[in-house]
């Protein structure tokens, strides 16, 4: 009976399963397929990943110019959303909630219309056209919803928890790092990862804040090796710079994926 009752509910939970792996298996596939017009035009092989592999200053240079901008995005987007949470959700001050609000504000605030204004900043800070500054800009987007996260999970940890550790001496910043630290990890997770996605992927950024092409992040290599010669589109090698790209974020995403749902169920049941 139990089987039969859980049947519609593996057939739906296989068909979404299907519908959302059949592009990606597609991609996959077709990146070492033969293609006409491509590197690999006949037999299976990876003649389309030598051609990415190849393109101007090379694949692992801007593997590597992906791989700094994403890690000091989630470095930078942690450290300040944690203290930031922390701050909102354990103290009293003036101004906290509208603070807070203002904060929020800002993902309504449609991202295209602050890059302008941002590449004139950067510039007079020194900052434009380098890896670092689009790694600031990119947390800058990414601390709302970061600490918005922050807070509900610091809310989600009784004070007591607090008042315990104060009681057997610590301060304020030890409680913090060694006994709400680890309660908080779920929730971290959560942050570091939609900062790591959002920035591995991000692609109008880059666009508008590097103009060195040995300084590209891998989505504007793909999308510039996307078109050659008189507009001719390489399928095959997009095909394969796809592959690539999705990689990091299926396997963080598998290996996180139980974190992942527990930092955003964290406040679900507070109270």
């Amino acid at each position: 009976m139990r089987f039969v009752l859980r049947t519609p509910y593996w057939i739906f939970t296989g068909g979404l399963a299907i519908i959302f792996l059949f592009p990606l298996v597609w991609t996959a596939v077709s990146s070492v397929s033969p293609h006409a017009g491509t590197s690999q035009a006949s037999g299976w092989g990876f003649g389309n990943y030598a051609t990415l592999s190849s393109y101007q200053a090379g694949i692992w240079r801007y593997l590597a110019n992906s791989t700094f901008v994403s890690l000091t995005t989630v470095v930078l987007t942690l450290l300040i959303s944690l203290l930031g949470g922390y701050a909102f959700a354990r103290f009293s001050f003036p101004g906290k909630n509208l603070l807070f609000l203002t904060t929020l504000a800002i993902l309504m605030v449609p991202y295209a219309t602050l890059l302008i204004p941002l590449y004139v900043l950067l510039n007079q800070l020194g900052l434009q056209n380098s890896l670092l500054g689009v790694a600031l800009v990119l947390t800058m987007f990414q601390l709302p919803f970061a600490t918005f996260m922050m807070r509900i999970s610091f809310e989600a940890i009784p004070r007591e928890f607090d008042e315990a550790a104060m009681v057997d001496g610590c301060s304020t910043w030890t409680a913090l790092w060694r006994v709400l630290l680890p309660a908080v990890k779920p929730g971290l997770i959560t942050v570091g990862l939609f900062a790591f996605l959002a920035a591995w992927n991000d692609f109008m950024a880059p666009l508008i804040l590097i103009n060195d092409s040995n300084k590209l992040t891998l989505p504007l290599a793909v999308s510039n090796l996307r078109v050659q010669v008189q507009g001719v589109v390489d399928y095959g090698a997009t095909e394969a710079g796809v592959v690539v790209l999705a990689l990091p974020c299926l396997v963080l995403f598998l290996l996180l994926q139980r974190h992942y749902v527990r930092g955003f169920m964290s406040g679900a049941f507070k109270g």
